[in-house]
């Protein structure tokens, strides 16, 4: 072969290995930039990474007292509510306190005290009002009768039921003033003598009469009278019935006070009543302190 044969291929190769060459050493250039522009990056992210890591965690930590402190705050205002709470039922009682006073400073004290020979009521008391017992429920519809003014709905609805379950029951006498249990005692002692006059009939001051809140029934069969009222269909249903509208029977058989009065009913208020009956038990059994007790509630339609 000759040169000019071998210069014609090796020129040519020459050029193609430097070349190649060439491209090469770009490529490890690219390659060492790439390298090294990766690992700059992968220094950048992990930096990046500790820092999110870090933030996260702060934020984490951040939100840990977040929550227990509104953990503190709702357990705060739960102690704020039942304090509140506490606060209005200690209102709620101061009102219902008021209320009872209030109730108390317009009711008549003396409405709940034994006075059969116990306390005396004097010459100048009388109810704080009184009012006409309608006629037709009297034995004597021309001869008045009056009661209590407040006492005198739960009266009515005791005659009306009466009238409703077909019972023969009339009213012979209710208020007594200081003077007419003077007069009508002094009668009783002129026709029975004092010893016998004192075992059925109070001295004045002493008579449930003079409150207003006292009635004696009788029937149309007694004709008015009194004798023979433990018989009839009428106590029997007083017996039963007469709790429901606040009345008792003020000196049942055996009472240490009086003779036994079947007719003799006392206004005492539904709560009490229905308590003695419940009880099995009489007003002058109980203590004074119990009765007082009833007063706030003497006039409550329950």
């Amino acid at each position: 072969m000759t040169q000019a044969t071998l210069a014609k291929y090796v020129v040519p190769l020459a050029v193609v290995l430097l070349a190649s060459l060439g491209a090469n050493a770009y490529q490890a250039t690219q390659y060492s930039s790439v390298t090294k522009k990766l690992a700059i990056t992968e220094m950048e992210f992990a930096s990046s990474t500790i820092d999110f890591q870090t933030k996260l965690n702060s934020l984490q930590t951040d939100l840990t007292q977040v929550l227990e402190q509104n953990d503190e705050l709702e357990n705060d205002l739960e102690k704020e509510k039942d304090r509140n709470d506490e606060f209005e039922d200690q209102i709620d009682d101061i009102a219902d306190k008021v209320g009872e006073l209030d109730k108390l400073s317009k009711t008549d004290p003396q409405l709940l005290q034994k006075y059969s020979k116990v306390y005396f009521l004097n010459e100048h008391y009388t109810p704080v009002r009184l009012a006409d017992i309608d006629p037709e429920y009297l034995s004597d519809p021309a001869n008045a009768k009056q009661i209590h003014a407040s006492v005198k709905p739960f009266l009515e609805n005791l005659m009306e039921a009466a009238v409703d379950d077909e019972i023969d029951l009339k009213i012979l006498s209710a208020y007594r003033s200081f003077g007419e249990q003077t007069s009508l005692k002094a009668g009783y002692k002129f026709t029975y003598g004092a010893g016998t006059a004192n075992q059925f009939s109070a001295d004045q001051g002493y008579s449930e009469h003079q409150l207003g809140t006292t009635v004696d029934f009788t029937t149309i069969a007694l004709k008015g009278g009194l004798s023979g009222f433990d018989k009839t269909p009428a106590y029997a249903w007083l017996l039963e019935h007469a709790s429901e509208y606040g009345f008792t029977l003020s000196y049942p058989e055996t009472n240490s006070y009086y003779e036994f009065e079947p007719w003799h009913w006392r206004f005492v208020g539904i709560a009490l009543a229905k308590k003695l009956q419940h009880d099995n038990n009489h007003f002058y059994d109980l203590d004074q302190r119990v009765l007082n007790t009833h007063l706030v509630n003497l006039f409550e339609r329950r």
